[in-house]
C-alpha cells in the first residue's frame, strides 16, 4: 500500500550508528494495552520474525488545514467546494525537514532501513526483526494473539521513543491497538402471515424514493467500501445477488477496483458492503478497499487510512464500518486520525462511519457507577456518522423506528462542533426521556448525524441467500450509495462533489430526510437507566440523527 516515493529523500545522508540507550518518553500514555475480550495470547514472537511499524510524523500547519477544511465544507462560504489536490495537501502538511531528519537519523542509527513513505510524507512504514523493534521502542515485548479467526502481533508493554523525538512523532502504529470492526448480527425472526420478508434492494429503493432512473452515469464518479475483518467478497456472490434482487434498476455486477489483496474468504460484512452500496448507489463505479492479508503487526484501519494519503485519485464517497471504544484509544492517536479526516475533507471526500451496534454503550467506572461509552471514529467531528432504524410495522414498508442497537451519544473527548450546536441544544431542551446527566457529556460531539435501515437484511454469501442480517454497518453503505447519487448529479452539472457532508446537512436536515421519532437505543443495565439509552424526538437526536434518506427531497442538494 505504501509507496517508496520519497524514501531516498527521507533517509539519504544518514549514517548508520550503533543504537544507544535513550531517555525514553511514552508518546501515548493513555493508550490501553489491555487485551480485548475474545483475544488470547499465544507465543512470544521469534527474534528474527519480521514486524511492521507505522510512524506518524508530526505535520505542519494543522491549524491552517482545519481552517481550510471548514471553508471548503461550509455551503455559505465563498470557498465552498474549492477542494485541494493531494499535492496541495502535501505542500501544506508535510513534516518539517527537521522532523524528517530527526526521525530518519533515529531509525537509520538503529539499523532500520527497510522503510517506505506515503505521498504526503507524514507516515513512514518500516519492516524489521522483532527484537530490533523491541529495542527500538524501549523494551516492548511482542507476542502473537488470536481471536480464533485471525492472529496479530502486539505488545502489552507500553512503547517508548527517545525524548528528543516527542515533538516529531504523533504515535507509532502496530504496537498496542488490536483490530476492531463492527460485526453484523443475525437476528432470528419468526414470520407470521403477511410479514414482509426482510430488506433487499427494492425495499431500500422504494422506501427511500429511488426511482428506476435514479442511477449513476458520470464517469468521474466513484464510491468505495473498506473492510477490516480479514474478509473479502466473491464476484460470483455479487452477480447472484443482483440476479435475485437487481431487477428494476440499471446496475453493475462487478467492482471497478480492488485496493489491496484481491482474494480471501467471503464474509457477511464484506459481501453486504459491496452488495448494498452498489444497490443504492446503482451503476456507480465502486472500489473495494481490502486489508485482508496484511502483516500481523499492521493495524488494518491504518492500512486504509495511509492508503488514502497515497493515491492522487480516490472515490468521492467512502463507507466505513469500523469502531473502537473512545476510552480504549489515546487522545493523541484520535486527534491525528481526525487530522487525516480533515486531509480527506479538503480533497472533497465524503467519509461515512457506522455508529456502532451497542446503543449508547456502557462502562463501569467504579462500584455502582456506570457511564455511557461512546465509539470512535463515530464520535469524530470530521466524519458523517450513520445510525440504524427498523420498520415500525413488520407488515408493511413504511415508517421507521430507531433500532435499539443503533450507536449514539456524546463524545467524552471532542467538543461539540459549531455546525450541530443548535440542533443538539434543541434536543436536550425538549426531550422528555433523557438519561441522567451523569451518564454522558452534554458538551461533547453528538452522534449519529443520519440513519438508515439496519435490521433484517438479505445477503448472498457463497451463492446462498442469507436472511436476518442486522447492524449499522448495513445502514452505512446504503446511505453512502445515496450520497454518491447526489454527487453524480452534481458532477454532471459541473458542480463540485459534496465533500464533508455535515455542515450542509445541519443547515437543511429537516428538509431532506424522514424524521424518526419512536424507539430508544440501549443503555446500561442498572437501576438508573434500566437498559434505556437515548430516545429519538422530532428533529435531530442521538439515535437516528436527522433521520433516514428521502431521495426525492435530497435532490435539492444538487
Amino acid at each position: 500500500m505504501l509507496a517508496a516515493v520519497g524514501v531516498c529523500v527521507v533517509f539519504a545522508g544518514f549514517s548508520a550508528v550503533l543504537s544507544q540507550p535513550f531517555n525514553g518518553v511514552h508518546l501515548e500514555p493513555d493508550q490501553s494495552t489491555r487485551v480485548p475480550n475474545g483475544w488470547r495470547r499465544l507465543e512470544r514472537v521469534g527474534e528474527s520474525e519480521s514486524v511492521v511499524l507505522t510512524f506518524a510524523l508530526k505535520q505542519q500547519n494543522v491549524e491552517k488545514l482545519e481552517e481550510l477544511f471548514w471553508k471548503v465544507s461550509d455551503p455559505d462560504d465563498e470557498k465552498y467546494g474549492a477542494y485541494l489536490s493531494l499535492e496541495d495537501v502535501t505542500s501544506l502538511v508535510e513534516p518539517s525537514k527537521e522532523t524528517v531528519e530527526m526521525v530518519g537519523r533515529w531509525l537509520r542509527g538503529s539499523g532500520v532501513t527497510d522503510c517506505t513513505t506515503v505521498l504526503t510524507r507524514d507516515f513512514v512504514e518500516c519492516s524489521m526483526p522483532a527484537r530490533k523493534a523491541e529495542r527500538l521502542l524501549g523494551g516492548v515485548k511482542f507476542h502473537r494473539y488470536t481471536d480464533g479467526k485471525q492472529t496479530v502481533v502486539r505488545s502489552e508493554v507500553k512503547y517508548l521513543v527517545p525524548r528528543h523525538l516527542k515533538d516529531h512523532l504523533d504515535f507509532v502504529g502496530g504496537v498496542h491497538r488490536f483490530p476492531s470492526g463492527l460485526k453484523l448480527q443475525k437476528k432470528e425472526k419468526t414470520y407470521e402471515p403477511n410479514f414482509h420478508l426482510g430488506v433487499y434492494p427494492s425495499i431500500i429503493r422504494g422506501r427511500y424514493n429511488l426511482s428506476e432512473t435514479d442511477i449513476g452515469s458520470d464517469p468521474k464518479n466513484a464510491q468505495a467500501v473498506a473492510q477490516f475483518l480479514e474478509q473479502f467478497y466473491r464476484a460470483t456472490d455479487l452477480e447472484e445477488f443482483m440476479r435475485l434482487w437487481g431487477g428494476g434498476f440499471t446496475h453493475l455486477t462487478k467492482t471497478a477496483k480492488v485496493v489491496g489483496p484481491d482474494s480471501g474468504s467471503a464474509g457477511l460484512e464484506a459481501s453486504l458492503d459491496v452488495q448494498y452500496i452498489m444497490s443504492s448507489g446503482a451503476n456507480i463505479s465502486t472500489w473495494f478497499w481490502s486489508t485482508a492479508g496484511r502483516h500481523e503487526s499492521q493495524e488494518p484501519f491504518l492500512v486504509w487510512l495511509t492508503g488514502i494519503s497515497n493515491m492522487t485519485s480516490v472515490p468521492w464517497v467512502h463507507s466505513v464500518s469500523y469502531g473502537d471504544d473512545e476510552d480504549s484509544l489515546s487522545a493523541d492517536y484520535m486527534q491525528r486520525i481526525n487530522t487525516e479526516f480533515m486531509k480527506a475533507g479538503t480533497r472533497g471526500l465524503t467519509i461515512l462511519f457506522a455508529s456502532g451496534d451497542s446503543g449508547a454503550g456502557c462502562r463501569e467506572v467504579s462500584k455502582d457507577k456506570n457511564v455511557f461509552r461512546p465509539s470512535f471514529p463515530a464520535s469524530s467531528p470530521y466524519v458523517t456518522t450513520v445510525g440504524g432504524t427498523m420498520f415500525h410495522s413488520p407488515y408493511e414498508v413504511g415508517d421507521e423506528d430507531a433500532d435499539y442497537i443503533s450507536g449514539g451519544g456524546f463524545s467524552n473527548v471532542f467538543d461539540m462542533p459549531d455546525y450541530q450546536t443548535d440542533a443538539v441544544e434543541s434536543y436536550l431542551n425538549k426531550s422528555t426521556k433523557l438519561p441522567p446527566k451523569s451518564y454522558y457529556n452534554t458538551s461533547g460531539r453528538a452522534y449519529p448525524d443520519v440513519a438508515a435501515l439496519s435490521d433484517n437484511y438479505w445477503v448472498v454469501m457463497d451463492l446462498i441467500p442469507t436472511p436476518f442480517i442486522s447492524g449499522t454497518s448495513a445502514a452505512t453503505p446504503v446511505f453512502a450509495g445515496i450520497l454518491s447519487l447526489i454527487n453524480d448529479m452534481r458532477l454532471q452539472q459541473g458542480k463540485p462533489a459534496l465533500g464533508f457532508f455535515n455542515p450542509l446537512l445541519y443547515k437543511s436536515g429537516w428538509d431532506l430526510l424522514y424524521d424518526v421519532t419512536e424507539g430508544c437505543n440501549l443503555g446500561c443495565l442498572d437501576d438508573l437507566t434500566n437498559l434505556q439509552g437515548f430516545c429519538p424526538t422530532e428533529g435531530w437526536d442521538p439515535v437516528t440523527g436527522w433521520g433516514t434518506p428521502n431521495f426525492a427531497l435530497m435532490k435539492k442538494l444538487v
